[in-house]
Parts: C-alpha cells; structure tokens; sequence
C-alpha cells in the first residue's frame, strides 16, 4: 500500500513577511492600510499582525471582522498593556516569517517602499530602515517644527552617545530578519516610541543595513498618538543604553521629573515668601505640595504617559503620590542622618538619602499610584 501523501495549500503556508502594525484608536486607518498592502506586496506571501492596545475606539473588532474574511489580517488585543515598543516586540515575536516590519497605522509611512526594503533583506542585508534624512527622504508635512526638531536632534544625540551610523534611528519604519530580535528580546524595553534604536544598539554582532529614502506623510485619519514629550522619553532610552540597562527608561525619566521639581520647589518658596508674604514654615509646606504637584502631573504626562490617568483617577492617584512622597521624604532623611552618623560629609549624606527618596518614590508610586491595570 503506497503511502497517503498530504497537500498542504499554499495559502497554508507560513508567509515570507509579517507587517506589524501597532495601534490604538485607529479603526479608520487599518482597512485603508490593508488594501494599500495588498496592491504593494502584490506576489509577496505576507500578513499583517495588528497590536491594538485594548482602544476605545473598536479597531480590535474592525480588524478581527477583517481577519474572518483575509486569512492574513492577524489581530493580537492587548488588554491592561501600553506602548509602541511593547507593542512591535509582542508582534515581532508572534510571527514565524522570517522577516518581519514594522510600520504605523496612520498611514505616514509610503507602504509602497516595502517591495524595496523585502528584496534589500533578500539580496543579504540584515536589516532596512526607511530613512527620512538619506537623499530623497525628507519629513514632508508630518511632522510639527517642534517634532521635526526634536527628532533631529534625537538622532544627532544617537549617533555621538551611542555610535550608531543610522541617518534616522528615530525611524518607526523598517525591515528586519525576525531572528536577529529573537537574539535580543530579552534585552529590549517594553517602554517607550522607538524600538529602532534599541534593537539596533542591542545587537552585539555587525550588521548589513541599508538605508531607503522615503517622505513621511501627512496623517490619514484621528489624531497622532506621539507629541513633543516623545523626545524626552527617547532621552530616557539613550542614557539607559548608556547605561548599558542597569537604569530603566521609566526610573530616568522618575529622576528628571524629580530634578525640574526642585527648581519648581525654590520658585514656590520665594513666591510665598516675597509675594505671599507668608513665613518660612508656610512657605516652605506651600513649595512641597507645589513641587509633589508638579511631580504628579509631568509623570502623568511623560513618565507613566502608558498608564495616564484621567477623570476622577487623576485625583485619586494625586493623593496616593502625595502619601508616598511623603514616606519617601522621611526615608531620604533617615538614611541621609544614618550615613552622616558613619561619614559626617554633608554632601554626601544628602546625596545618598536623596537617591534612596527617589528609588522609594518610584517604586511605591509604580505600584499605588500608576499600578499596571
């Protein structure tokens, strides 16, 4: 009896290139998004995996009723997590192709590049950007002045603080083979807008990289998720690498938000002082709220901008980070006076006792006040 051969159809098969796409409240762009792909990888067996973080907005739903019609619309929902780059490494690691890009939803970046950067990967490089500063590249009319600035600046940083060659490491657009992020998964933070330059500062081994020129486009539809604040967290990411990891993105950015207090704190106390005419005792309670308030609201903004808070938790989450400042400040004081008893240096006491505030801050407040849902 001759043995039963089995005939896989090829729509079966595992698709040469995933296209991951992150999103959050983008149901009008994807279907859009998707079409555009299937005219650009026309003869390319691809899929597409969207990583929608729980939106508001329904894009789960519309890219699951696409994915009961096109076998290569994937939907992933994450539900109680936030952020581009956790997002992108989650979809990442969910595909078995062996290339894998990453594009955004709003339809800024020209899918049409993709068919070049696929046979980039094809031909050997390990890895293509699609570049808005290499020649016949430009930021067209997506990006604001101040975002246009940031983002070159960022890039200039980069390249001194880290060594890296890329023209445009801020690119949210690109190609990789998916087993060079297998290599450093583990290694990547889940935290922040721009997984470009983590993955490329994570890899140890040389790399062939080839750059597209490409002009990022005016947004489709909805509003940009990324504002000026996206600058400073991709600070946070360069000290961090620079670090070599050892000082979380979210710890750093914690710390300068702590930093820009002290100057609200001296400003508040002068203006209580000079202004209010209160005495020092008043004036210095009226500049420690001012300064924990400020606190609140810039980590609101910036640090914990993945768990914001709004409504009635702004104000809950105002009260619990004022308890745990408040822990925290006797903590700096008891350490700073147990380490003056033992080395009665006044900086130092003073530093030591303010770094142990500042860890207890963050922790607790990790935990009571931006607590993951």
């Amino acid at each position: 009896m001759e043995p039963r051969i089995s005939i896989v159809p090829a729509a079966s098969l595992a698709p040469e290139l995933s296209v991951v796409v992150p999103t959050y409240n983008e149901s009008q762009n994807v279907p859009v998004l998707v079409e555009l792909l299937s005219k650009a990888l026309e003869g390319v067996a691809w899929e597409i995996i969207v990583v929608d973080d729980d939106s508001p907005d329904g894009t789960a739903g519309v890219v699951k009723a696409m994915a009961a019609k096109d076998t290569r619309v994937r939907c992933i929902r994450r539900v109680g997590r936030r952020g581009l780059a956790g997002a992108c490494i989650e979809g990442m690691l969910s595909s078995s192709a062996p290339i894998v890009a990453v594009m955004d939803a709003d339809l800024q970046h020209d899918e049409a590049l993709l068919p070049q950067m696929l046979q980039a990967i094809r031909d050997g490089a390990d890895l293509a950007v699609g570049s808005r500063y290499v020649g016949g590249g430009s930021s067209g009319d997506g990006l604001s002045s101040i975002r246009k600035w940031g983002s070159e600046t960022a890039t200039r940083l980069a390249k001194q603080a880290l060594g890296v060659e890329l023209s445009d490491p801020m690119s949210g657009f690109f190609m990789i083979r998916r087993e060079k992020v297998e290599g450093v998964a583990g290694e990547l933070s889940r935290e922040g807008f721009k997984i470009l330059l983590d993955i490329v500062s994570a890899i140890e081994e040389p790399m062939k990289i080839v750059e597209l020129p490409f002009t990022f486009r005016s947004r489709h539809a909805g509003d940009s998720k990324l504002d000026s604040l996206v600058t400073a967290e991709y600070l946070g990411l360069l000290f961090s690498k620079i670090s070599g990891g050892v000082l979380p993105v979210r710890f750093l950015m914690f710390a300068a938000v702590g930093a820009s207090g002290v100057i609200a704190h001296i400003m508040a106390l002068y203006f209580a002082l000079d202004i209010l005419g209160y005495g020092f005792e008043w004036s210095q309670f009226f500049a420690v709220m001012t300064a924990m308030t400020w606190n609140y609201i810039l980590n609101n903004q910036l640090t914990y901008r993945d768990r914001r808070l709004t409504g009635i938790r702004f104000f809950s989450g105002l009260l619990t980070f004022y308890l745990v400042c408040s822990i925290g400040t006797v903590a700096n004081v008891g350490v700073a006076s147990w380490i003056h008893g033992f080395h009665p240096v006044p900086w130092i006491a003073g530093l030591t006792g303010a770094v142990m505030g500042a860890v207890f801050n963050y922790a607790a407040s990790s935990v009571l006040t931006w607590r993951s849902a």
